[in-house]
């Protein structure tokens, strides 16, 4: 059997992801509850390459072309959570993206009580792409915190530690000022695991009571106001992600305001 990097073509559910229409994962779970065909034949493995001389039905509709990569820079506000759906009832980012926007996957996460800026992106290889720690792009946040620490106070997160059993890279952390009885602090890291900040700062027994992420890599949440969205432009796009060809379609020149979804 030749292996897999010879055989033509992608893996369909990357095919269904591109065009917009799923989430990698969710195309995979299509094409097992037999809603995909190609060729006119029904398929229930999400194993098979297939190339654009396939025709390919979803739910009896031929999918479309591959859209462009795109990417969006949204100001996430405190009191939203980053999934589709939430077990628990509570609002989530995608019942408040503007109607206009295609379907989105956000590139990471930022926990209910975090703001700042969210990646968001049309396309499943740019996503895993940015999410790879690999990648070496810095997070950086704001992070107030209830306490008076010195600069010593951050060494250990300068040198990595352990939290519960897990370990934490080491971050770049600059103590701003002090405001009362809060410090601010800038954290940078690399890895962005669940809480990262929020738990490191509890161990170094500080409460952290704000969290805003103000970059991700090259990306700058700048002067983007709450609740906002503003495209990034696709040379931009290109460039920094060293993609070949590129977007037709241009960015918008200013930020869109967030508009429910009905």
């Amino acid at each position: 059997m030749s292996p897999p990097s010879s055989i033509p073509g992608d893996r369909i559910a990357k095919v269904i992801a591109r065009a917009g229409l799923a989430s990698r994962r969710d195309a995979e779970r299509m094409i097992e509850a037999g809603r995909v065909t190609v060729n006119g034949r029904k398929i229930d493995s999400p194993a098979l390459n297939v190339t654009d001389a396939d025709r390919i039905v979803v739910d009896g509709r031929p999918l479309g072309a591959a859209e462009a990569p795109r990417l969006w820079l949204y100001h996430k506000p405190s009191g939203l959570v980053t999934t589709t759906k939430d077990e628990q009832g509570r609002p989530t980012i995608f019942d408040e993206l503007p109607a206009e926007l295609p379907r989105v996957m956000t590139v990471g996460r930022l926990d209910l009580n975090s703001e700042g800026l969210l990646l968001l992106t049309n396309d499943g290889g740019i996503k895993r792409r940015l999410e790879l720690p690999s990648t070496g792009w810095l997070r950086r946040y704001r992070v107030r915190v209830n306490g008076q620490p010195d600069d010593a106070t951050f060494e250990p997160l300068r040198r990595g530690l352990e939290v519960d059993g897990q370990r934490f890279q080491p971050m770049v952390v600059t103590l701003d000022r002090q405001q009362g009885s809060n410090a601010w602090v800038t954290v940078g890291l690399r890895e962005g695991k669940n809480r990262e900040v929020r738990r490191a700062m509890n161990d170094l027994g500080l409460s952290v009571n704000r969290l805003i992420r103000v970059s991700y890599g090259p990306f700058q949440l700048g002067q983007l106001k709450r609740g906002a969205v503003e495209e990034v432009r696709p040379r931009v796009v290109r460039d920094q992600l060293g993609l070949e060809g590129g977007a037709t379609e241009p960015a918008p020149k200013k930020p869109r305001k967030i508009r429910r979804r009905r």
